[in-house]
């Protein structure tokens, strides 16, 4: 009898040592889990830091840079008058001067048709970056730039059939043709002269403007 009783005390401490093996075999896995789970999570985020800030250093460096083949104007030469007379502007499209007191939406605004200049001049003056394009331009391109138009709040696209390039970007007293949509001038001139430093009047509205078709 007494026997038994040894064994069946045996094994209940067999099984006793047994089951705390188990838990801590268990809290080791799940502390080490765990671990993995934050070494992940802290590398992810000092990468997405680093990417972060690898992207505003290249932002800035692309706003300090030159934009090749670049035409500028002296914008504190060009005229700010709002007027309600036709306007002869010496560049097409036109980068500033005398304009409407009313300018056209620039929220990422993408008009099918013409605009009038006088509005988009406005539009320029505060700070927006106008998209032109002609008929020789690929459709693909128009698209694309479409695209990247309505995710860019201070910015506006329409065509401009008689302009000289078949894609042209805009800004006030800043001009340069390009040769397609993924020609990286593109996202250089955004980045440099949406609510650039060339703007006269930053901040000012690009809603509650004119709307075209």
């Amino acid at each position: 009898m007494a026997s038994r009783t040894n064994d069946r005390r045996a094994r209940i401490e067999q099984m006793r040592k047994a089951e705390q093996a188990r838990e801590r075999r268990s809290r080791i896995i799940t502390i080490s889990i765990s671990a993995v789970v934050v070494a992940g999570l802290v590398g992810f985020g000092l990468f997405a830091l680093n990417k972060e800030s690898d992207k505003k250093d290249q932002e800035a460096a692309a706003a300090k840079a030159p934009v090749t083949g670049e035409k500028t104007w002296d914008a504190k030469k060009l005229a700010r008058t709002h007027v309600t007379k036709a306007v002869t502007y010496p560049m097409k499209p036109p980068v500033g001067g005398d304009h409407d007191q009313a300018w056209m939406n620039c929220n990422g605004d993408v008009y099918k048709e013409a605009i009038p200049d006088r509005n988009a001049v406005h539009s320029l003056e505060h700070g927006a970056v106008w998209v032109t394009y002609n008929d020789k331009a690929p459709a693909g391109d128009v698209t694309k730039l479409g695209e990247k138009v309505k995710k860019t709040p201070y910015s506006l696209m329409s065509p401009v059939k008689d302009q000289s390039g078949a894609i042209m970007l805009s800004a006030w007293g800043k001009q340069v043709t390009v040769d397609s949509a993924d020609d990286p001038r593109v996202d250089q001139f955004f980045t440099k002269y949406v609510q650039g430093a060339q703007t006269p009047e930053p901040g000012a509205a690009c809603t509650n403007g004119v709307a075209g078709e």
